[in-house]
This record gives C-alpha cells, sequence and structure tokens, in this order.
C-alpha cells in the first residue's frame, strides 16, 4: 500500500476548510447545497481515517507538521502519530457526523448553515483529537471540540431549558479545560517539552517528582470531566436533554469517550514508563473511578423517566466499562475497551438519532407520558430498533459488545470486575427494555414515584414536531430510521469480523510500547511489530456473563416496571435511597463544582501518596 502519510492532515482540513467555505459563500448557495457539501466532507473524512487504519496496521505514521521534525531528540514542531486506534475513532467520528447530516436533512426550517459548520467544526476537533501527539496540540483540539458542541448545545436559544443545560455543559466542561491546561503548564515546567515522546524520554531513568504527578493527577481529572466519568459527570445529563437528536449522537457515540483515548495515548508515550514502579496504584485508582461510574450510571438510568437522561446516564455507565479495560493496564483490557467504544458507540448514536424521531412523532421524550403511544401504524421498525439497542447494552451473546467486554472480563483476572460489568450492562439494558414495553405495548403503570418526570411536552432541544401524518409516509420513515438501522447492523456485525479481537489485542501492545514508540516519533527507527497474541475465543464464564447479563437486563426491567406492586413498607424503603441519589442530581452548578472538586482531591491525595 502507498504511504498515507500526506492523507494525515485532510483529516482536519477538509472539514475546517468546508466550514469555512460554507460560512462565507451562505447567502449565495442555496440549503441543499450546505447539505451536499457537509455531507461530502464528512464522507471524505471517514474513508481517509479507515485507509490511515490500513496504512498502519504494521507501525504507526508520523506526519510532522510544516516538516519540523526533532533534532538530537529535541521536539520544535508539531505532529500527528496516527495508529490504528486513533484511526479507527477518527472513522467511527466521521461515519457518526455522516449518520447525523442525513438524518438533518429533514430539518429544514430549524437548520441553517452554521449548523453544518458548526458539525464540520467538531468533527474535525475530534478527529484531531484522536491523532495529536503533543499535549498543548491536544488541548487546543479538544477546545475546538469543546465551543462546537456548546454551541451545537445551544443551538436552540431562544428556550430557556435549552440555555440552561448548554450552560452547566459549558461551565463545567471550562473548569475540566483549565485543569487540564494547569497539568499541562506543571508538567511542562518539569520535563521542557510538549511532545508526549519526549515527555516520556524526559521522566524516564528518575523519579517524576511533585509537579509530573499533581500534573499528572489535573490531566486525569480534566479528561475525565469530558468523558463525563464519576464525579466529574454532572454536566452530561443536563446538556443530552436539550441539544439535538443528531448532535447528541456524536456526544453519546464518540466525543466523550475520546477522553479516555485521549488519556490512554498521554499516560503510554509519556508517563507509563516513569510510574512504572507504581502500576498498581494508578490501575487502583483508575478502577476505583470505573467501578464508581459504572454503578452511578446505571442506578441514575434506572431513575429516569426521559429517555434522553436515561441514555445520557448509560453513556456514563458504558465510559465506565471503557476506563475499567483502560485501569488494568493489559494489552487485552486496553483492546477490549476501544473495541467496546466503537460497538457500543454505534448503539448509542444509533438510539439517539432513535430518540430523535420519537420526540417529532409521539410529542414527548418521557416514557411515562409516552405510555401506549407507539402502539400504532409504523410503529413495528423503530419498536425493534430500540429493542436492538436495549439487547446490545445488555451483552446479549455473541452480538455487538459481547466480544469486547468478553475481552475486558477475561484481562481482569478475576470475578469482582466482571460482575460489576454485567451488573451494570444489565441495567442499562433494562432500562430501555422498559422503555420499549410502555412505549410500544403500553406495559406498566403510568405512573411512578420513583422516576423522575419530564415536562409534559416535546424535547425543548428538538425542532418543532412535524404534522401527525409525516410518519406514515414511507420515504419519511426510509430518511429517520435507515442511520440507526444501518448503525445497528454495524455494531451487531463487527463481533463476527474473523480474528477482530486477536486484531484489537496486537494494536493494544503496541500502543503499551513507550520506548519503542518514542524511538520511532524522535528517531524515525520504525518499531517491529509485536508479536502476534493467541487466538481469543470467548470462554465460559464470558458466555455465562452475556447471558446472565441479558437475563438479568429483561427480569429488571419486569421488575421496575411493576415495583409498585411489592409490599407497601419495602415499596417506602425503596423510595427513601432513590431520592437521596436524584438530589445529588438537582442541577445546582455549586453543586457539580463541589462534586468535582472533591473528585479531584480523592484522586489527588490518593495518587499524590503512591506515585512519587
Amino acid at each position: 500500500m502507498a504511504d498515507a502519510g500526506p492523507l494525515v492532515p485532510l483529516t482536519v482540513a477538509v472539514p475546517l476548510a468546508t466550514a469555512a467555505v460554507l460560512t462565507a459563500t451562505a447567502r449565495w448557495i442555496p440549503r441543499r447545497a450546505h447539505d451536499l457539501a457537509a455531507l461530502g466532507a464528512a464522507t471524505a473524512v471517514t474513508v481517509l481515517a479507515v485507509v490511515l487504519v490500513l496504512d498502519t496496521r504494521d507501525a504507526p505514521v508520523v506526519y510532522w507538521f510544516g516538516g519540523w521534525r526533532p533534532v538530537h531528540g529535541t521536539v520544535l514542531g508539531i505532529a500527528f502519530v496516527v495508529e490504528p486506534f486513533g484511526a479507527a475513532l477518527a472513522a467511527l467520528a466521521g461515519l457518526l457526523t455522516v449518520a447525523a447530516l442525513v438524518l438533518s436533512w429533514r430539518h429544514a426550517d430549524e437548520v441553517g448553515h452554521l449548523y453544518h459548520a458548526l458539525v464540520l467544526a467538531l468533527l474535525a476537533g475530534m478527529a484531531g483529537f484522536a491523532l495529536s501527539a503533543d499535549l498543548f496540540n491536544i488541548f487546543v483540539w479538544l477546545e475546538l471540540m469543546s465551543v462546537a458542541a456548546y454551541a451545537l448545545c445551544g443551538y436552540q436559544v431562544r428556550r430557556a431549558g435549552v440555555v440552561q443545560g448548554a450552560v452547566n455543559f459549558a461551565v463545567l466542561n471550562t473548569i475540566g479545560s483549565l485543569t487540564l491546561l494547569l497539568g499541562i503548564a506543571l508538567v511542562y515546567g518539569r520535563t521542557g517539552a510538549l511532545n508526549l515522546a519526549q515527555i516520556g524520554e524526559s521522566l524516564r531513568g528518575a523519579p517524576p517528582g511533585g509537579p509530573a504527578v499533581v500534573g499528572f493527577t489535573f490531566i486525569t481529572a480534566g479528561l475525565l470531566v469530558k468523558a463525563g466519568a464519576v464525579p466529574f459527570h454532572f454536566w452530561m445529563a443536563d446538556a443530552y436533554t436539550v441539544v439535538p437528536a443528531p448532535v447528541g449522537a456524536l456526544f453519546a457515540g464518540i466525543m466523550s469517550d475520546l477522553g479516555y483515548h485521549a488519556f490512554v495515548r498521554i499516560y503510554w508515550d509519556g508517563f507509563a514508563e516513569a510510574f512504572a514502579g507504581h502500576r498498581e496504584a494508578v490501575r487502583d485508582g483508575l478502577l476505583g473511578v470505573a467501578v464508581a461510574t459504572i454503578a452511578v450510571g446505571a442506578v441514575m438510568a434506572l431513575l429516569e423517566a426521559d429517555l434522553k437522561r436515561q441514555l445520557a446516564f448509560a453513556t456514563v455507565a458504558h465510559g465506565g466499562v471503557v476506563l475499567a479495560g483502560i485501569a488494568l493496564l493489559t494489552p487485552r483490557g486496553l483492546g477490549g475497551a476501544t473495541l467496546f467504544v466503537i460497538t457500543d458507540g454505534l448503539l448509542k448514536a444509533a438510539l439517539f438519532l432513535l430518540l430523535g424521531s420519537l420526540v417529532q412523532w409521539l410529542r414527548g421524550s418521557d416514557e411515562l407520558l409516552l405510555h401506549g403511544r407507539g402502539r400504532r401504524r409504523g410503529a413495528v421498525l423503530p419498536g425493534l430498533v430500540l429493542l436492538a439497542c436495549a439487547l446490545g447494552f445488555a451483552l446479549l451473546p455473541p452480538f455487538g459488545p459481547f466480544l469486547s467486554t468478553a475481552l475486558v472480563g477475561d484481562a481482569g483476572g478475576g470475578d469482582r470486575l466482571t460482575v460489576v460489568v454485567v451488573a451494570g450492562a444489565a441495567a442499562t439494558g433494562a432500562v430501555f427494555l422498559r422503555s420499549a414495553a410502555r412505549v410500544f405495548l403500553g406495559w406498566g403503570p403510568r405512573t411512578d414515584p420513583v422516576l423522575t418526570r419530564e415536562p409534559a411536552m416535546p424535547e425543548e432541544g428538538e425542532p418543532a414536531p412535524e404534522p401527525g401524518d409525516a410518519w406514515r409516509r414511507p420515504a419519511h420513515r426510509l430518511v429517520v430510521l435507515t442511520p440507526p438501522l444501518v448503525l445497528v447492523l454495524v455494531a451487531y456485525g463487527l463481533s463476527f469480523v474473523p480474528g477482530i479481537a486477536d486484531w484489537f489485542t496486537q494494536v493494544a501492545q503496541s500502543v503499551q510500547r513507550p520506548r519503542p514508540n518514542a524511538a520511532h516519533v524522535l528517531s524515525g527507527r520504525t518499531p517491529a511489530p509485536p508479536p502476534a497474541p493467541a487466538p481469543y475465543a470467548p470462554g465460559g464464564a464470558a458466555w455465562l456473563g452475556g447471558a446472565t447479563a441479558t437475563v438479568g437486563a429483561v427480569l429488571l426491567a419486569a421488575t421496575s416496571m411493576w415495583w409498585q406492586r411489592v409490599w407497601a413498607p419495602l415499596r417506602r424503603a425503596l423510595l427513601v435511597p432513590a431520592r437521596v441519589v436524584k438530589a445529588v442530581h438537582d442541577g445546582s452548578m455549586g453543586d457539580y463544582a463541589l462534586w468535582f472538586v472533591t473528585g479531584l482531591a480523592a484522586l489527588g491525595a490518593g495518587w499524590g501518596l503512591t506515585l512519587r
């Protein structure tokens, strides 16, 4: 295959240039030209990223902007280091952007040229964030991604609820960005470097020291805010509730999980060898955050009635699974985590796109409000898509995320992590099984005191509802259901690609080799590919875990739907912890900031005492 290095900058240049052209020519070209140009740019990014995945199978591609290569190991320029994981996430971002833009076509009166420019800027930010190998450049791409996301979250700015959700999103993420920037400054002060490979070389062979440890802690906390890990997750439900569905598909499907990917690159390229003697401390700290993230996200999803808020907290819980795989610091764990990001991201994006259509069709997003409204003509296919997403979240063997969680569970080497992952999967799958049963079958009561109710009105972040007969037109249903259906089919089918688990494990091995990777970046010495791992097939424990999660999701969905039939004193007792957990997520910015400080202090105290 020809060298794909010259294609690397096009992954960010194409969407940025297209966004600039669309903004400059908005008055002179028709609306459909904007649609086609944006769709073409997103498709081009997807194709370019797939080419880069194929071209980096044997070794990463290092692209130095302006030809500013290192001199005697000293870096002055800015580089993209493209390895298969980063390129695959850029491809996922491009694919989800294509799906989002296709669904946006039907909002002709609500979507203007600025929308297309912002979506393309978001795509460029995500691609640059996934490929960058320079700490400050990572921050720059993160800020481009964040600013575009803030604007898109508040796109329906005339609605008060949208403004509140967007402000909460922007404030908390800005706090995370400033924390990340402070960490970068401390690391730069300690090493005099911003390139991750040079940072790794500077820290190798000597105790990292206080500034490096504190800087690493701040960087981790800043990225965990972007990823929505507990206790840095409070912005997600507020933002997901008001964001337009096509943009929400990008938020849930890829944007949040990119924070975890950035941590992987920063840790392994910059800090892995400096903390080699303290791997258990790094692992235990991250696993603690991962378990809390799975538990809180799953419980809060069960306590919500609004479909978008349910998906927001499910995204939190699933991010905990990704972090757990990363925290194990093994190739199989990292490979499983990255495969989970892709398969689970496709399902979450599909579900968000479907929810946007349901809001338009059924005039609401609250499962109690929508009780039985889906029992009408044309409801079979959307009901099946919702069911497929729910079963995918519940790890239905052998489809979708099942294979990736099997890798994570086997990498954990014990039963406790597997139990947590299975329980979280059962809970998040149960949430959407319950919603599907209520909305499309009319099962269960119309009221539930344990669920947080939303106003009896369509979602504020979506365009005005379409005429009631629009859904009955086959052409309309084809447009709105094709993107989520395609994403679900791709997510379900990835597990059947021959050798996919082995390939992800082998790529993870190459990522977790800081010295050869640093030599490649700083001196141009191409590393030898890692040895092929032993062929992997899920064992009996993995199949049992998947089956348990699926059956548990069905039972938990039924229980959460009809729990009010239990003994009255027990029913009252269940309400108390539910109210306590929900009170923490009360929408108060001051409380959210306090939880951020608490999480940062806990992480800093733990690592400050163990990593020095």
